[in-house]
């Protein structure tokens, strides 16, 4: 594997790859990598010749209280693993370099749509964070492919309306969530929970399932859902973000006759926000 910490060196290596034909994968990520990271970059291998990671633990997405600075940072780790998974560039910019010009004078990628709700209202900025800093890991890599996780379902849509919007000539890759064996979706905050929180997470995943199967019986009163998945979750001894009941492609509140539904949660553990969502087809 090949490590970079510069745009001008990596460029240089990957106009080499596509002099010789090959196409480019691109998994961004911000390090502490886990099995999921993993298998993002394993999809990437199957539909390209050449994968770049990226490591990057961007601040611009992180609120004022957030956890930016505690943010764990395993690099010996996370290199170890991508040999192991034989990854081809590994790219490790250091903050000046993605911001030479500083932060506060960084021009921002703002995409309107579908950034105030949910994960978006609860984290004012984040969005404009995240458009920011994939954009211009796009730029840099101009990959063929970028592999993101289901999971992160409404990143996962505004950087695809994002792309959408500004003709970016990349194919947006939805991989499906990679959970622990009780169903937990594999987060690097995970390390966050505690011995006593980690037996009860798995309600989150549990009460996603178990409002999906209610919509599949039939039922349509989608705020009396919403209502009773916060209740199920909250007795579980965690405070609710947000229990949503949404139309997959804008993420608006369903309708009785939408036909693609996705159900996202959000919940606070002692030390950590863990999100997850399940989706279905009526």
């Amino acid at each position: 594997m090949q490590v970079f910490h510069h745009v001008a060196s990596l460029r240089e290596a990957l106009t080499a790859a596509r002099r010789d034909g090959k196409t480019i994968g691109f998994v961004p990520t911000m390090g502490n990598l886990h099995d999921a990271h993993i298998e993002l970059v394993k999809r990437a291998q199957q539909l390209c010749d050449v994968v770049v990671v990226s490591i990057f633990v961007n601040r611009l997405q992180f609120g004022l209280n957030e956890d930016w600075d505690k943010y764990p940072r395993t690099m010996e780790q996370d290199m170890a693993r991508l040999r192991a998974a034989n990854c081809d560039f590994l790219f490790h910019p250091d903050e000046s370099e993605i911001y030479p010009n500083g932060m506060d004078q960084q021009t921002k990628v703002i995409c309107p749509a579908m950034t105030d709700v949910l994960c978006g209202a609860s984290r004012p900025g984040h969005f404009e964070g995240v458009t920011t800093v994939v954009a211009k890991l796009f730029n840099i890599v101009q990959p063929d492919k970028a592999i993101f996780g289901i999971k992160d379902f409404q990143q996962l849509a505004v950087i695809r309306r994002m792309v959408e919007d500004l003709c970016m000539p990349v194919e947006i890759v939805a991989a499906p969530v990679h959970r622990e064996d009780d169903g937990l979706a594999m987060s690097s905050r995970n390390g966050y929970l505690t011995e006593e929180e980690r037996p009860k997470v798995a309600i989150l995943n549990q009460t996603l399932n178990w409002a999906r199967s209610e919509i599949e019986k039939g039922r349509r009163d989608f705020a009396e859902l919403e209502a009773e998945s916060k209740s199920r979750i909250e007795n579980a001894g965690f405070r609710v973000d947000y229990f949503s009941i949404c139309n997959s492609r804008d993420l608006q509140p369903a309708a009785h006759d939408d036909r693609e539904i996705t159900l996202l949660g959000a919940m606070y553990t002692a030390g950590a926000r863990l999100i997850d969502n399940v989706s279905l087809k009526i």
